[in-house]
């Protein structure tokens, strides 16, 4: 087995990719209120940032920033995942490895992430992070997508309204980055 080390950065910015155990669920969209309830309990024990955030049927992406010092999103995201599981009903497929750990079988057991490096970097992640549900033909406009931070973003000045992608111009995506303050604290 693979020695895998994750990036850890104290009060790191990280783009995330979180995906369902069953690829082709939609669960996360019927329970969405779940899910929302359960991020909302471990940012109250357990703070970070949401830069940006969609939600989609079956995964989700997002970017946060932890806290100055903190470098344990791994903790976040075991707690976000244990809080949504608790409140569904018990029935999901299981291999025959999770049901002797005792585990649901709701969530692929890890997660993708990758350490922001810089301001376009921040800039292209939060693009990829809005662009997701138009790339997978979920909608056809970027602010068709209710399950998205890209509203938020509007409003906080990093995105026009009428933005449907990503952009190739360096100078745009340097700046919005830049504007953004790698974090938005």
């Amino acid at each position: 087995m693979t020695d895998y080390r994750r990036n850890r950065v104290p009060g790191g910015t990280d783009f995330f990719t979180v995906n369902l155990a069953d690829r082709r669920s939609d669960l996360l969209m019927r329970e969405i209120d779940a899910f929302r309830d359960a991020v909302r309990k471990v940012r109250a024990q357990n703070h970070f940032h949401v830069d940006a955030w969609v939600v989609l049927p079956e995964r989700m992406h997002c970017v946060w920033t932890l806290p100055d010092g903190d470098t344990n999103f791994s903790v976040r995201w075991q707690a976000i995942k244990t809080a949504f599981s608790r409140g569904m009903t018990l029935g999901e497929p299981r291999s025959v490895s999770r049901a002797g750990k005792g585990e649901r079988g709701i969530w692929q057991r890890r997660f993708w992430e990758h350490s922001i490096r810089d301001d376009r970097d921040y800039a292209a992640d939060l693009d990829y992070v809005h662009f997701n549900p138009v790339k997978h033909g979920l909608v056809t406009h970027v602010a068709a997508w209710q399950y998205s931070s890209f509203h938020r973003c509007v409003a906080r000045g990093l995105y026009p309204a009428a933005w449907n992608g990503g952009s190739t111009d360096v100078a745009e995506a340097r700046e919005r980055g830049f504007a953004a303050g790698r974090g938005g604290r």
